[in-house]
């Protein structure tokens, strides 16, 4: 699981999206000693991405171990390795491990968002170590029609179960951000069978809910794992359908939790995604 990553509940939206966070930069960091990277680690907090700053690592005693390495490791086939000419938008970037690996694959521009200031602090000292030129805004998921443009590649990992309104998010990105790939991951609880079902049932079918391999989302009503912003948690059959619903068709399924996607138009039924903010 990955901790909250954007703060979109009531929060203010960001005055000009086309402004790019700016947080308090370090000197030169080429100059800076190894005992100075490990200081300037610590004075931004703790990290949830355990990245490698020139031997210095961001969270060396991760739970999850060397995450999200071993994560992408599973996956990172899926994505192509070659990306010159593409454009990438991070969504929940937190530290920014994805967006700096695809300014590695050689994308022409990656752009990268997220509502936690301490986050955004993190992944701009971590590209300007990497050498990675990254473009990092203040940005809630519900605002991407503000980015006023799609991307080759979309990137939405360990965000949707963080959201109170998770397919709204979903539709929001098909709609306004997303032009050919999206690379998606959600914690999943509960059954990992998808169950084929019937276009419809009749009013008096009750049984086939209880099913274990019929889509489901789960509400958390308080705290899982200790985190208030987890809020809905699907099983595997739900985050298939969702994405199905929400205009993307699933390529492949590399890891238990990610799915590689085509955006395709939708054909869901009167989908209610915000227009463009004027």
């Amino acid at each position: 699981m990955i901790p909250r990553t954007l703060k979109p509940e009531g929060a203010p939206k960001a005055k000009n999206a086309g402004t790019g966070f700016t947080g308090n930069r370090s000197r030169d960091v080429r100059s800076l000693t190894p005992e100075e990277i490990q200081e300037r680690v610590q004075e931004l907090g703790s990290w949830f991405h355990n990245l490698n700053l020139r031997g210095v690592f961001t969270a060396p005693n991760h739970f999850l171990g060397n995450y999200p390495e071993n994560k992408f490791r599973a996956f990172a086939d899926a994505i192509p390795r070659d990306l010159t000419g593409k454009t990438v938008l991070d969504i929940g970037c937190n530290a920014g491990f994805y967006s700096i690996e695809m300014k590695r694959r050689g994308a022409d521009r990656v752009v990268a968002i997220d509502f936690d200031d301490c986050y955004l602090a993190q992944a701009q000292f971590a590209a300007e170590m990497c050498d990675a030129d990254v473009e990092f805004q203040k940005l809630s998921v519900y605002d991407v029609a503000t980015l006023g443009e799609k991307f080759d590649v979309v990137i939405f990992m360990g965000v949707l179960y963080h959201l109170r309104h998770p397919l709204l998010a979903l539709d929001l990105i098909h709609e306004h951000v997303a032009k050919d790939l999206l690379i998606f991951q959600s914690m999943q609880r509960g059954a990992e069978e998808v169950e084929p079902l019937a276009e419809d049932y009749d009013f008096w079918v009750q049984d086939i809910f209880d099913h274990p391999g019929f889509p489901k989302l789960h509400f958390i009503e308080k705290k899982y794992s200790g985190d208030p912003t987890n809020w809905w948690i699907p099983n595997r059959a739900c985050t298939e359908a969702m994405l199905r619903s929400a205009g993307f068709e699933i390529l492949e399924h590399p890891e238990q939790e990610v799915f590689v996607c085509r955006w395709q138009p939708s054909a869901s039924r009167d989908n209610p995604v915000y227009p463009a903010a004027g």
